[in-house]
């Protein structure tokens, strides 16, 4: 998807929606020139419905890669996660993210602003949730997951999961567990 197609995309989505925890229902307003594609309420919510099963959402440490508007690292705060790391390369998300925030008081809400890859390569902190959600036209998704991997970011028990199109096959990599779809959005998970 281009650019211009992610831009098209925000604009028809006037707000985004906080679908459950303590903050359900709150609407967050990006500004319309974010380059960004936020996950559906759908697929956020058929996510979250897995990951409680699987994890005790309110002792997490999670890690939320290319956040963009926030929406999911915004949704893990709702839900009371022990603690969220958001990062991301563009500074006009990062403010959005930085700007709700505090106007929400989102205190176990870390803010990053750097390449994903970057990051990832000199953290050494370990997280049971790992939420990437790269744009769907990167070209290095198993680069991606496998430098993660390699760097032993998860827990024990950790889950990560890459959002993707369905052009994207992540089968074939260490760890894969299975692949859910919702509409036009796929769920890769690695761990767990």
């Amino acid at each position: 998807m281009t650019k211009s197609k992610y831009l098209l995309n925000l604009k028809t989505i006037l707000s985004l929606r906080i679908v459950s925890g303590i903050l359900k229902s709150r609407r967050i307003n990006p500004p319309a020139n974010l380059p960004v594609r936020p996950t559906t309420d759908m697929a956020k919510e058929a996510l979250f419905n897995i990951l409680q099963n699987k994890i005790y959402l309110e002792e997490a440490n999670v890690l939320d890669l290319f956040s963009g508007t926030g929406n999911m690292a915004f949704e893990f705060f709702s839900r009371e996660c022990k603690s969220i790391t958001a990062v991301d390369q563009n500074t006009k998300c990062v403010s959005f993210i930085k700007k709700v925030k505090d106007e929400l008081k989102m205190d176990s809400l870390e803010i990053v602003n750097a390449d994903c890859f970057a990051f990832i390569k000199g953290n050494h902190k370990k997280y049971d949730i790992i939420f990437a959600d790269p744009p769907y036209d990167m070209p290095n998704y198993i680069e991606l997951v496998e430098l993660i991997l390699k760097k032993e970011l998860l827990a024990e028990d950790g889950i990560l999961i890459v959002e993707h199109s369905k052009n994207t096959n992540l089968s074939h990599i260490n760890k894969y567990s299975n692949t859910r779809k919702y509409g036009g959005v796929n769920f890769s998970f690695f761990g767990g």
